[in-house]
């Protein structure tokens, strides 16, 4: 079978065109998936946005700093990101959970690993400038993830115990201070 030629009818001029169309129209390149870029959620470096769909849509990455030590500013990793729209836009906005899935596949990719340490270094920097900047790797899996140990609370801190306040504020008065719900006979 022999490929028709212009001229000899009007389909081979058809094809000819579209081949000629085809080769010549611009491609316009697919956004890459997995940029990255500092989002911040209140102040300075404390966000990263990590796009990972074609659309727009990612996950936006809460960078805290853990300064316990007064000595040493290190990252405190957040496995729980917030779900990332319009990250190809103007006016990226993140609402939701994304899930911790997400998280460690983000962790995994070089890029966005060098971005997280470089704002977590300026983090670091501002938040506590006399501080010595530790990296530590974030959890790549759910194994990893340590939960967040929160300070006990200080007895100042702690309310009291509604009986024991109601018996005070009875003895104030000059009232009986039995609290124990039962009927005075």
């Amino acid at each position: 079978m022999s490929m028709p030629m212009p001229g000899q009818s009007p389909s081979a001029w058809a094809f000819v065109a579209l081949l000629f169309i085809g080769g010549c129209a611009a491609k316009t390149p697919s956004p890459a998936p997995w940029s990255v870029f500092p989002l911040p959620r209140s102040a300075p470096h404390d966000g990263l946005a990590v796009v990972s769909q074609p659309d727009g849509y990612g996950l936006h990455i809460f960078l805290e700093t853990d300064t316990a030590d007064p000595e040493v500013c290190k990252p405190r990793w957040i496995p729980d990101p917030a779900r990332l729209f319009n990250g190809r836009g103007t006016a990226p906005f993140s609402s939701g959970l994304a899930s911790r899935q997400e998280f460690f596949e983000a962790m995994r990719r070089q890029n966005i690993l060098e971005a997280a340490e470089k704002e977590l270094e300026l983090l670091c920097a501002a938040r506590a400038p006399e501080a010595r900047w530790q990296w530590l790797d974030p959890p790549k899996s759910e194994a990893e993830v340590d939960p967040v140990q929160l300070p006990a609370l200080e007895g100042a801190e702690l309310l009291t115990n509604p009986n024991e306040e109601l018996k005070r504020q009875k003895a104030l008065l000059g009232e009986n201070t039995n609290t124990d719900g039962q009927a005075e006979p």
